[in-house]
């Protein structure tokens, strides 16, 4: 039976892809494997999301991953991001291979916690923690057969201001692939190429730096399966979960709201009371209304909606409703509406001051790019894989995120039942 590694990058880009066949690890994989070079991420393109519908095989409406932060009613900002396997709906890509018999392990992979794996260590301390003490997320979430044996010896990458989850997750794959039998499937889940394009741009030079790390990175793997003596049996998939965005700029679009007379804050920014209220899901955003049963309400927030479609800086060019965004995305949550600009702009859920452009404020500054938006966006993510169940193949055409689980179980030996993606026919033998 052949096994499965999959690597995944965050924030990956199709256009990555010529750069990466020059790379010695990426390139042996590109040169002699499947590609699909387009693959359009599910709607909103954001992390928790992404990785939620890579390993379910369905879109957010499903699975109920709509949001790195676990969206509610009411007009709250800030809410904890999901963590924990039982808070997706339906069965992902490991679930399905337990239950035939394989063994399954899962490093540094969103809303992961607690999930029913052999080996599992989540993505589940908080991205702005940088104590000393990041056990306290892991105790209760990760296996303790990975926790017992390695965080005594890799904990210190998690802690302190220059804490790293990368080479956290590396130095744990490599001692699992040295130490233990290989699992039948793993995942390996890298962070720093997102860090690098929120923080540079989609094009920066920086970014090939740090695509010659994951490629180091994914290198390390492939000699650990080689002199495990496995490389020739394990199918080696490289995936992206979203790409990203350059930003023109910033809209504040609960200080529009409240000049509208839909929202009402204190100097701070804190809820009073709203009849309008926007979540940021960054390059798009949610609107929820006070009472959804409105109709009078619902019809004139999106006449105001529907006239930022005119206004020469918003520019929408998307205005939906919980119906059609449920029709046309599968994507279903606590919202009424779901808006996205034609422009690189980001919709913010700030709601302190008066400015509606964070252009007009001095000294303001948000992030070179960011993702979000919907598949439509020009920067998608990849996929391409290498392995006994993979035959050469190129596929130029755009396929769904959807279709990335079942695609990976038929390299396992069985199909997923139940899912909204097909399997990739093309690539597999």
């Amino acid at each position: 039976m052949p096994k499965l590694l999959v690597f995944c990058i965050d924030a990956l880009c199709a256009s990555d892809i010529p750069f990466m066949k020059t790379l010695p690890n990426f390139g042996r994989i590109l040169e002699h494997g499947a590609l699909l070079e387009k693959v359009e991420p599910v709607f909103p393109a954001l992390t928790y999301t992404c990785h939620t519908s890579i390993l379910t095989g369905t879109y957010p409406g499903r699975h109920g991953i709509v949001h790195n932060e676990t969206l509610t009613r009411g007009g709250k900002r800030g809410a904890p991001w999901y963590s924990m396997r039982s808070q997706v709906r339906g069965t992902t890509l490991l679930d399905a291979a337990k239950k035939h018999g394989l063994t399954t392990c899962s490093l540094s992979w969103p809303v992961s916690g607690g999930a029913d794996w052999d080996y599992n260590m989540p993505m589940i301390v908080p991205y702005d923690y940088y104590g000393y003490q990041p056990e306290q997320w892991l105790v209760g979430t990760a296996t303790d057969n990975l926790l017992d044996r390695y965080f005594y010896k890799h904990g210190r990458y998690l802690k302190g201001p220059d804490r790293s989850l990368d080479l956290f997750t590396m130095a744990l794959a490599l001692d699992i692939l040295e130490d233990l039998e290989q699992p039948d499937v793993m995942l390996v889940k890298m962070c720093d190429l997102d860090g690098v394009r929120h923080f540079h741009g989609v094009y920066h030079e920086k970014t090939r730096e740090q695509l010659r790390k994951h490629d180091e990175e994914l290198g390390a793997l492939l000699e650990a399966l080689r002199r495990k003596g496995t490389l020739e049996n394990t199918n080696i998939v490289v995936l992206g979960d979203h790409g990203q965005t350059d930003v023109e700029d910033t809209f504040f679009m609960n200080n529009f709201l409240k000049a509208q007379g839909l929202l009402e804050t204190d100097a701070q920014g804190n809820v009073l009371s709203f009849d309008a209220f926007c979540h940021s899901a960054r390059l798009t955003a949610f609107i929820e209304v006070r009472d959804p049963k409105d109709e009078e309400l619902l019809q004139r927030v999106r006449n105001l909606l529907e006239s930022l479609r005119e206004d020469p800086q918003v520019q929408l060019d998307l205005v939906l409703g919980a119906e059609e965004a449920q029709r046309e995305y599968g994507l279903a949550g606590p919202f009424d509406f779901v808006i996205e600009s034609r422009r690189p702009i980001v919709f913010s859920e700030a709601a302190q001051g008066e400015a509606l452009w964070g252009s007009e404020i001095p000294g303001f500054q948000t992030t070179a790019a960011t993702h979000g938006g919907s598949p439509k966006r020009e920067e998608v993510t990849t996929f391409f894989a290498k392995g006994p169940s993979v035959k050469p193949a190129e596929i130029k055409t755009a396929i769904s995120m959807v279709d990335l689980a079942p695609t990976m179980a038929e390299m396992l030996g069985f199909s997923m039942q139940d899912v909204d993606g097909v399997p990739i026919k093309e690539i597999l033998r």
